[in-house]
């Protein structure tokens, strides 16, 4: 695959959607071999009203985000062959320590159990990794992610996730760079770059490393706020199951796009699963009260998707938005027992209590388990339930951990 590049212009210039039309003979596709992926950076505008004081708000009051200088010989209408770097956040490493699971603050939880060692290894945003044999105590955090020499180096990263394919790990997670702004939405928002990247590695934990040793790639489409992918397979093709982000649509979606044999591009454009709001117990946030990033956007959202069948072959899709208790967790069913669907939803959330991002492991003892985030006041936890998927639905059991 050629070297992708980033194009800043002082102007919004339009971009057309590259399609897939190569021969896919050995997993392999000349147009996505040959192309380059552009991004251009747009200049922002008006954003959507300020939150009232006092109202309820997800994400802090950033309120869209400021542009960076550019790079000395990128002015007015000239190409530029690196992006706008943000500058790298100096973190203190932390102390590796031994504490419960309650103790724990993390969004979007996912367990990765390791049959080889008996080991439990959980993972989420922020990137730090903790390992347990009992699911109680856990270790850590581990910094385990090298993304040194890429735009994605110092960025913060969301939903991380761990799967094994043949002998490799991979470890899925979003990284964002807030200084390009890929669109602007009239009186809504400036749409930042966000993209769910793959890191490789030969151990579960790590060092991983970017899976394209290109300092400038992203897996999906560049016009495209992609958050949260997780990957699947089917039919001997891998996809990558993803959220085209609401602030960029209003109506969030879940789509997916198959990847090639080793994922290291994409086989074809995304295609759209469902949208946010064909789920009744997904709410339009205006009409529940809550702002975000300090800013009253309407819309329905889609976040965490993690596939799952029943044991009677069902194939399911956890899945979060906002409802009538903020944060929830749903269910979308394919009608086709296919990732193609049609997909049909659940009347009512799976777990509405402001708990959200859930997904399913089984234990080394053979229990399917749900990791899940609550947030009961005192910031986003972990937590473990049991769960029954015997039948053709998934019903929630009882709290372990």
């Amino acid at each position: 695959m050629k070297t992708s590049h980033f194009l800043f212009a002082a102007a919004v210039i339009p971009m057309l959607a590259v399609s897939c039309k190569g021969k896919q003979d050995s997993g392999t596709c000349q147009d996505c071999e040959n192309r380059d992926n552009i991004i251009v950076s747009v200049p922002r505008g008006e954003q959507a009203p300020p939150a009232n004081p006092g109202q309820r708000n997800f994400g802090g009051m950033m309120g869209g985000f400021t542009a960076r200088p550019r790079p000395q010989g990128q002015g007015q209408g000239q190409a530029a062959q690196r992006p706008a770097q943000m500058p790298t956040m100096q973190r203190p490493t932390p102390q590796v320590r031994t504490v419960s699971l309650k103790e724990l603050s993390m969004s979007d939880p996912f367990i990765y159990p390791d049959p080889e060692t008996k080991t439990y290894w959980l993972t989420g945003t922020g990137g730090s990794l903790y390992k347990s044999t009992d699911l109680e105590m856990w270790t850590g955090p581990y910094n385990v992610i090298d993304i040194s020499g890429t735009w994605m180096q110092g960025q913060f990263v969301a939903a991380a996730e761990i799967h094994k394919f043949g002998d490799k790990f991979y470890y899925a997670g979003t990284w964002n760079n807030h200084g390009v702004c890929i669109e602007q939405v009239p009186r809504r928002y400036n749409v930042p770059l966000n993209q769910t990247q793959l890191l490789v590695s030969d151990k579960v934990d790590g060092p991983y490393l970017p899976l394209v040793k290109d300092s400038l790639f992203c897996l999906g489409p560049t016009t495209w706020d992609i958050i949260d992918g997780t990957l699947y397979e089917e039919n001997d093709t891998v996809y990558m199951v993803f959220v085209h982000e609401w602030t960029q649509l209003i109506d969030g979606t879940m789509a997916y796009m198959p990847l090639s044999k080793d994922l290291t591009h994409r086989l074809a454009e995304p295609t759209t699963i469902f949208r946010a709001s064909e789920a009744a117990w997904s709410k339009e946030m205006n009409s529940i009260g809550e702002a975000t990033f300090g800013m009253k956007m309407p819309g329905w959202v889609t976040d965490g998707p993690q596939m799952f069948r029943t044991e009677t072959g069902r194939l399911g899709m956890l899945w979060s938005s906002w409802g009538e208790n903020r944060y929830a967790n749903g269910i979308a069913w394919s009608t086709s027992g296919s990732i193609k669907g049609p997909w049909i939803q659940e009347e009512k959330a799976f777990k509405g209590d402001n708990s959200g991002h859930g997904m399913l492991f089984t234990s080394f003892e053979g229990q399917l388990l749900y990791s899940v985030h609550h947030d009961g006041g005192t910031g986003r936890k972990p937590e473990i339930w049991t769960v029954d998927a015997s039948g053709d639905n998934l019903i929630l059991g009882k709290r372990i951990h």
